[in-house]
């Protein structure tokens, strides 16, 4: 069987939270995020439905102390998530160990170097923002505010897959020996460029998305940062550390089919799945609980639950999708969802996939619709992205 790789520290903020205690809290109430934009001024802003973090810029740079209009939206929920799950872990030398910085994200600082692009050569004073489009701006400065003198930083930008691929390189080079501990996840805010991208797509709802839900009608964007802290067991042994669950396992598969839709059957998700299984020594019948993909569009929800059947021989188990609560958070999505897994771990519980009422007509497969206690030992995430990109993680709550 397959040796995980220990969780010892974990940090969330979203639309249904701004810690992972505050998160947990709306899943098992029902407390949804999705509202009408209020912090971006887009003419479609009445037209769609986002989970925004609640907080203004303002007020995230006065929580972490910085000058006005100083950082981009993406590096502010990015450092605050980070420095959560470092706390979280009861981290004091953050250069102790051998430790490594991997984050996700697609929109970087897209968010204000758009609002100051045609300003570039009217003056100088708002250059600092146009340099900070870049993917790996919000990653320097995770690892400037953390004080980490990194043994290994880097950036993953592979759409929605992003940060389900940092959770897995960083799971990776643990079990190399390249490193000690890694801090993994991702970061994105929403932008007026996502927001208009996805609008040509036409994959945006005008309302509450629905997912696995034979009337879909498309995704909600959404925003967040999440950060998990992987250790080595050497680490966790020598500081006694609380172990909050486990990376089992990990896949990664290119379906090849589509610069932005999945392949109708699934093909790229069935070899994430399959390998992730694989990695962790573990058979289809060990997952208890699947957080799916699912969001809510057409494309995506059929492909997905096609390759679920497909992989557990048409006996899946109980699957929900929470990004009825917050949105698709973009790079974020597989670290936010990798925080509620854990959390569905420690507390035995399997989220309900909101809004849905009508079953798809495809395949015969049920949502969890309402909260259920349940003894779980694992579960199963999924974040599938643009370019085909499919990541599956399994976490566990034994090594």
């Amino acid at each position: 069987m397959g040796k995980g790789i220990a969780i010892t520290g974990m940090g969330v903020i979203s639309a249904i939270g701004n810690n992972v205690e505050e998160n947990y809290r709306s899943l098992v109430s029902n407390t949804i995020g999705i509202t009408k934009i209020s912090h971006i001024d887009t003419v479609h802003k009445n037209d769609i439905m986002v989970g925004e973090v609640s907080a203004t810029n303002s007020e995230l740079e006065a929580q972490l102390g910085l000058s006005p209009d100083s950082w981009s939206r993406t590096s502010l929920l990015a450092v605050i998530a980070a420095k959560e799950a470092i706390a979280n872990a009861g981290i004091e030398d953050i250069n102790a160990f051998k430790t490594g910085l991997i984050s996700g994200t697609t929109v970087g600082g897209m968010d204000k170097s758009e609002q100051y692009f045609y300003e570039y050569f009217e003056n100088d004073k708002t250059w600092h923002h146009i340099n900070g489009l870049h993917a790996g701006d919000s990653t320097q400065k995770i690892a400037t505010e953390l004080g980490m003198e990194a043994s290994f930083t880097t950036t993953i930008s592979t759409a929605c897959s992003s940060a389900a691929n940092a959770i897995m390189l960083g799971a990776r080079m643990i079990k190399s020996g390249r490193l000690d501990r890694v801090i993994v996840g991702g970061a994105d805010c929403l932008s007026k460029f996502t927001i208009n991208g996805f609008k040509t797509l036409m994959i945006l709802s005008d309302t509450y998305n629905t997912p696995f839900d034979d009337d879909r009608k498309g995704l909600n964007l959404g925003e967040s940062a999440a950060y998990l802290v992987l250790e080595s067991d050497a680490v966790v042994a020598k500081e006694n550390k609380k172990v909050l669950g486990y990376v089992k396992g990990y896949g990664n598969a290119n379906d090849a089919f589509h610069q932005t839709a999945s392949s109708d059957h699934g093909d790229g998700a069935v070899l994430a799945m399959k390998q992730a299984l694989k990695v962790a020594g573990l058979s289809t019948d060990a997952v208890d609980y699947i957080n799916a993909h699912g969001t809510a569009t057409p494309n995506n929800d059929l492909s997905e639950g096609r390759a679920m059947v497909r992989v557990f021989d048409g006996k899946v188990p109980e699957f929900s999708s929470t990004k009825a609560f917050t949105g698709h958070t973009l790079a974020t999505a597989g670290a936010i969802e990798a925080v509620y897994s854990v959390l569905a771990l420690q507390n035995n519980v399997i989220y309900p996939n909101l809004n849905f009422k009508t079953p798809m007509q495809e395949f015969d497969l049920l949502p969890q619709t309402e909260l259920k206690q349940k003894e779980l030992q694992v579960v199963l995430s999924n974040s599938f992205g643009f370019g085909g990109n499919c990541t599956t993680l399994l976490f566990s709550k034994q090594a």
